[in-house]
């Protein structure tokens, strides 16, 4: 017999206190003078994001001992993938637009269980968004429900992403309206959620962080988040990168894989 489903209920408002103490905490932090370097080839990193980090950590940790824990600016932890649940973490999604003090930036946390998401919640502090959502119990902004645009046309979407990807969609609709850049990545596909962009991109190479609060959020809102050629995400795996995705509302998701299906050319 399979493993019972866990409670997660009770870790909502704890995620939520946690997340918005991590928003205020950013803030307090934002366009001051920052210690900054580069992670990699060319990721920027901050105190800040260190300290945000730190932050969350200390308090979901703490009240949820044993919980797996994936965060882009912790220590790799490869006991993650024995756990059952698990906390993936960004402390600041849009680090570029943080350290240029604009507003696109996003904290992005989720609670999976057995490779899917069942609490997400992506907080813009500057502007005041804060999307939550709870597996089967919707998506919210700001308290009041979402809904993905309905509807299978591209013909005069709004749609944002990669050039190459937006590109494609032009092809397909009809004076397409591509959304200005918005840093985030998590803070761009909730965006679908509450109908203002109805189709978002994300090219390869997105990681686990980047997406898991976010895919719920659209998923509960009534829209799909997949790879490009329909695949669902799973997370949590040793290998968190994923490749190019696509997230909109069911129906013209559905219309959009069915055609890279037809038509890959990537």
């Amino acid at each position: 017999m399979p493993d019972a489903e866990p409670d997660t209920s009770a870790y909502a408002t704890l995620l939520t206190d946690t997340v918005r103490e991590a928003g205020a905490l950013a803030l307090r932090m934002f366009r001051t003078d920052l210690k900054t370097w580069t992670k990699g080839v060319s990721s920027p990193v901050s105190e800040a994001d260190i300290a945000v980090n730190d932050l969350i950590a200390a308090r979901l940790r703490a009240a949820v001992p044993g919980c797996g824990w994936l965060s882009e600016e912790s220590a790799e932890d490869p006991s993650r993938l024995d756990k059952r649940l698990i906390w993936i973490v960004d402390p600041i999604d849009g680090t570029r637009s943080y350290l240029a003090g604009r507003d696109d930036w996003s904290i992005s946390v989720a609670l999976v269980s057995g490779g899917s998401p069942v609490l997400g919640a992506v907080f813009a502090p500057v502007t005041g968004e804060f999307y939550f959502a709870a597996r089967s119990a919707g998506a919210e902004l700001n308290g009041v429900a979402v809904q993905a645009s309905r509807g299978d046309t591209l013909d005069f979407a709004r749609v944002a992403g990669p050039k190459t990807l937006i590109g494609r969609l032009e092809q397909i609709g009809e004076n397409v309206s591509v959304e200005p850049r918005i840093g985030s990545l998590a803070l761009r596909l909730c965006r679908v959620a509450d109908s203002r962009i109805d189709v978002a991109c994300a090219g390869g190479r997105s990681q686990d962080w980047d997406l898991a609060a976010a895919s719920l959020i659209v998923q509960e809102a009534g829209g799909a988040m997949t790879e490009i050629n329909g695949d669902r995400l799973v997370f949590n795996r040793s290998d968190i990168t994923h490749g190019l995705l696509l997230a909109a509302g069911r129906e013209r998701h559905r219309r959009l894989v069915t055609y890279f299906q037809n038509n890959p050319g990537f």
